[in-house]
C-alpha cells in the first residue's frame, strides 16, 4: 500500500513537472506585450526549457550512483518549486529565461531518477507503471492551453505561482511517503555510471536504433503540426484543434501501450508500433478535409505516444540492477537530444522547397524501411532482448 501511495504522488509531481514543460508556449504571446520583446526571444524562452530538460540527464545519471532516487526525486520537485516561483516572479526577460531553464532542469533531473525508481517499485508490471505514470505526465501537457486561458482571467502569473505552490505540496508529500516507504535495493548496486553505461551500449544502441529516427521525425510533426494542416487548408482554429487531438489521443495511448507492453516481446512491439506510425504519417500526407485529417489526427496521436512508455519499459525492465540507472541516464540523454534536432532539420528542409507532404512522406517510407530491417535482425537473434 505504501508504494501505492508513493506512485499515486509521483504521478501527481510529473503532472505538474510536464506541465511546467509545456506552459510556456501558450504564454508567449502574453510575453511578447509583457515584456516587449520579439518572436525570436519569446521562442528563447521554450527552447531555454527543453534544453533545461536535456542538459541534467547525464550529471544525473552519475548522482544516482552516490545517491538514492527517491531524494534525487525530492530534489527535483523542490527545484520545480522555487524556479517557478522564480518566473512568476520575473520583472525582466533575463529573469524570465532563467526561470524557465531552472523549470527545465527539474523536469530532467525527475525523468532520469523516476523512472528507474518506478520500474524498482513494480518489477513485475513495469510497462503498467510506465504507462499509467505517462499517462499523469500527458495529462499536464493537454492541460497547458486550458489551465493558461484560466488563469489569464486573473494574470499571467498566477499559473506559474500555482505550479510552485502545487510543487512545493506535492514534494512535501512524497518526502513523507518515501519515509514511510520500504525502498527497493536494487539500486544499490549501480554505482559505477560510466563503466554501467558502457556496459551496456549495444542495448542503448539498438534502442536508439528503434526509437530515434522515428521521435526525431515526431518532434518536427507536433511543433510544425499547425502549420502543416493550414497548408492543407485548414484555418487557424481548426490547426489547433486538431493538435489538441494529437496531445489529448496521448493520454489512453500511455495507459494501454505500457499494459501491452507488459504481455508482449519488446522488440517486436515496439517495431509494430514505429510501422504503423510510419503508415499512418504517410496515409496523414494523402488525405484532406476537416474529417478525415481530425480521425488521422487522433489515430497518430494514439500511435507515436504509444512508443514512449513502452521503450521506457523495455530499457528499464532489460537492463541488470547494477547498470540500469547509469545506462538509462544515457540513453534518455541521447533520446532526448535526437527529439530535440527534429524542429530545426524540418525547418531547414522546408526553407529548401521542400513541402509538408513530401518531406513526412519520404520521412513516413524511410521509417517503414527501417522498421522492416530492424525486425529481420531482431528474427535471426541480433537484437538484444
Amino acid at each position: 500500500m505504501s508504494r501505492t501511495r508513493l506512485f499515486a504522488s509521483l504521478c501527481g509531481l510529473v503532472f505538474l513537472l510536464n506541465l511546467a514543460r509545456i506552459i510556456f508556449a501558450p504564454l508567449l504571446d502574453v510575453f511578447i506585450a509583457e515584456f516587449a520583446i520579439g518572436e525570436a526571444t519569446a521562442g528563447l524562452i521554450v527552447t531555454l526549457v527543453w534544453v533545461g530538460s536535456a542538459s541534467p540527464r547525464l550529471p544525473t545519471g552519475w548522482l544516482l550512483t552516490r545517491v538514492p532516487r527517491h531524494r534525487v526525486v525530492i530534489g527535483s520537485g523542490t527545484i520545480l518549486a522555487i524556479s517557478a516561483a522564480l518566473a512568476a516572479n520575473a520583472t525582466t526577460v533575463r529573469h524570465l529565461l532563467i526561470g524557465a531553464f531552472l523549470m527545465g532542469i527539474a523536469s530532467g533531473v525527475y525523468f532520469v531518477a523516476a523512472n528507474p525508481l518506478l520500474s524498482e517499485l513494480f518489477p513485475s508490471r513495469v510497462g503498467r507503471a510506465m504507462g499509467i505514470h505517462g499517462a499523469a505526465a500527458q495529462i499536464g501537457a493537454v492541460a497547458a492551453a486550458p489551465f493558461v486561458a484560466l488563469t489569464l482571467l486573473v494574470d499571467w502569473r498566477l499559473s506559474l505561482w500555482t505550479i510552485a505552490a502545487g510543487a512545493a505540496l506535492l514534494t512535501a508529500v512524497t518526502w513523507v511517503t518515501a519515509r514511510r516507504t520500504e525502498m527497493p535495493a536494487a539500486g544499490e548496486a549501480d554505482r559505477d555510471f560510466v563503466a554501467g553505461a558502457l556496459s551496456e551500449w549495444k542495448l542503448i544502441a539498438t534502442a536508439l536504433a528503434i526509437v530515434g529516427a522515428t521521435s526525431f521525425v515526431w518532434q518536427g510533426l507536433f511543433n510544425f503540426y499547425e502549420l502543416y494542416m493550414q497548408s492543407k487548408g485548414l484555418s487557424d482554429g481548426a490547426a489547433g484543434t486538431l493538435l489538441t487531438i494529437v496531445f489529448a489521443a496521448g493520454v489512453p495511448a500511455f495507459f494501454f501501450s505500457g499494459d501491452l507492453a507488459d504481455r508482449f516481446p519488446y522488440v517486436p512491439y515496439l517495431l509494430g508500433v514505429v510501422g504503423t506510425f510510419a503508415a499512418t504519417l504517410l496515409l496523414l500526407t494523402a488525405v484532406e478535409g476537416v474529417l478525415a485529417l481530425a480521425v488521422l489526427s487522433a489515430v497518430v496521436g494514439l500511435v507515436i505516444h504509444a512508443l514512449f512508455p513502452a521503450t521506457d519499459a523495455y530499457l528499464l525492465d532489460t537492463l541488470p540492477d547494477s547498470t540500469r540507472s547509469s545506462a538509462y541516464a544515457v540513453f534518455s540523454s541521447a533520446w532526448m537530444l535526437a527529439q530535440a534536432l527534429g524542429s530545426s532539420a524540418l525547418g531547414w528542409v522546408l526553407e529548401r522547397g521542400h513541402t509538408y507532404d513530401g518531406v513526412f512522406a519520404g520521412a513516413a517510407l524511410l521509417l517503414g524501411a527501417s522498421a522492416v530491417v530492424l525486425l529481420g535482425l531482431e528474427r535471426i537473434g541480433r537484437l538484444p532482448n
